[in-house]
């Protein structure tokens, strides 16, 4: 069989999302758990101690159900609680409390654009669960080849999304889950930081050389950055891919991803729904889902990032890269609104926006709603480039000052005494300086380089610290070295 023989591959995601709760899901014990010392944020109920009873937090839900909402799904009348038994250090009661045949949503869909194309990934279901604990395998308050168990996120609440078996490429699967992520931010369910494991990933993964039926389906776990997802997949279905060329068996089961050593390592057997033991938790009624409430989360759904992108670029003539860029964080795409009720330049705002702005945030660490800009300070500042009082270059200089103190543009002109040299004679007798001091940079223009006439409008631009327009720099220029004198 050739080496190049396609691959059909078939990925399905299992997600979980930390819901942006202040208790847990059925204890009253806080959800900050990151950097808080170990199991200092635990009760009898999160960390079952016998006689304690759970009380389902009603906040939660309702998150449940607008996700599910925001996935198209069919939000069920009645959801379950069950026990998933299953045994491992970081779980306390021995089960784990989920849902199973009756979640909160089910038979949903989100679409997106890949490659051009658009694509369509079914969800299977929305549920809510509790999270486990997690273990601690070094610390200075551990001994050698010993690990520790903190129990603070236990209880935290989840919603599970999970999908059908509808992506086919490592490269989809990431696309997808971006996507998923903007989803949840944008409706303000999670923060959906996966370096702080806040959003969690899990794939099935199956690779067939026919293409005529599924291969056999692996789980593969452990990846915690969108990198690793990609990573992760790509090794698997290769790993898979090779097996089959060589007429090996591949086993059901579940891998973990090894970051360090870039590979997929076995980790158990695959466990199917009847090795969890799922029965309903006797101590939580079936929860009645009435149809107002639903109505009522419904209408506070905003719009999501897939609709809100394809109005920017009609509304607004932006190519699909920069309503792409817009719509990355809600914030920002509120923003960018804002400032075009102020200043109608929705081309000028987004440039300005998509470089000057998201460097400054990506600099100071922040998010535009917790910056010291506000859509007024950013679009005084624009007016000023616009209206030529000063040049791009020192905008720029301005805007990172404003970030960082919080003034607006004209104070921090005034401030620093900026201007702009609007003097022909001034500039003139800076481009004859600038034209004395680099000979060899004049004969390459006259000799028809044009790259050295952009030279020495940088080497003006820097005499004047920026406060010349590079216009009249240039055409000062060309008519110095033309000899029009």
């Amino acid at each position: 069989m050739s080496e190049q023989t396609e691959a059909f591959v078939t990925i399905g995601l299992e997600i979980h999302c930390q819901l942006l709760t202040k208790s847990k899901l059925f204890c009253q014990c806080a959800t900050d758990y990151i950097g808080k010392e170990p199991n200092t944020l635990i009760c009898p109920v999160c960390t079952g101690l016998p006689g304690s009873l759970p009380v389902l937090n009603a906040e939660a839900l309702k998150l449940t159900i607008k996700t599910a909402l925001a996935l198209n799904c069919d939000i069920l009348p009645q959801a379950v609680f069950y026990r998933k038994n299953y045994f491992y250090p970081d779980l306390p009661k021995g089960y784990q409390i989920s849902q199973y045949d009756l979640p909160v949503g089910k038979d949903g869909f989100m679409e997106f654009s890949f490659q051009g194309k658009r694509k369509r990934v079914n969800i299977k279901r929305v549920h809510l669960e509790e999270d486990a604990g997690k273990l601690i395998h070094e610390g200075p308050d551990l001994p050698s080849s010993t690990s520790g168990v903190d129990f603070n996120r236990c209880g935290i609440p989840l919603v599970e999304i999970v999908t059908e078996p509808d992506l086919s490429s490592p490269e989809e699967a990431r696309e997808f889950l971006n996507l998923l992520r903007r989803l949840v931010r944008y409706i303000g369910v999670s923060d959906g930081n996966m370096e702080e494991g806040s959003l969690r990933c899990d794939a099935n993964v199956s690779v067939s050389l026919t293409g005529q039926s599924l291969g056999t389906k692996v789980e593969v776990k452990n990846m915690n950055s969108f990198r690793s997802v990609y990573k992760a997949l790509k090794f698997e279905v290769e790993r898979q891919r090779e097996m089959l060329l060589n007429h090996q068996t591949i086993e059901q089961e579940t891998r973990h991803w090894d970051e360090a050593k870039q590979v997929t390592v076995s980790a158990r057997g695959k466990e199917e729904a009847e090795d969890y033991r799922y029965f309903p938790d006797p101590d939580l009624l079936p929860i009645t889902i009435d149809s107002q409430l639903v109505e009522e989360i419904k209408n506070t759904l905003s719009e999501l990032p897939l609709e809100r992108k394809e109005r920017l670029m009609v509304e607004y003539e932006l190519t699909e890269g920069e309503a792409e860029v817009l719509t990355q964080e809600k914030e920002i795409a509120d923003f960018f609104e804002e400032c075009v009720k102020l200043m109608p330049k929705p081309q000028l705002i987004c440039n300005w926006i998509v470089t000057e702005v998201r460097k400054n945030l990506n600099m100071m660490n922040q998010s535009i709603d917790k910056s010291k800009i506000t859509p007024q300070k950013f679009v005084e500042l624009l007016k000023l480039v616009e209206k030529k009082e000063i040049t791009a270059n020192i905008g720029k200089e301005i805007l990172e000052e404003m970030f960082k103190s919080g003034l607006t543009a004209k104070e921090i002109i005034a401030k620093k005494g900026i201007s702009m040299i609007s003097s022909e004679k001034e500039l003139e007798k800076i481009v004859f300086e600038v034209i004395e001091k680099n000979p060899q940079s004049v004969a390459d223009y006259l000799s028809g380089k044009e790259k050295a006439l952009h030279y020495l409008i940088g080497q003006v631009m820097r005499a004047t610290r920026g406060q010349a327009d590079p216009e009249m720099v240039k055409n000062i220029l060309v008519k110095k070295l033309s000899g029009e004198d």
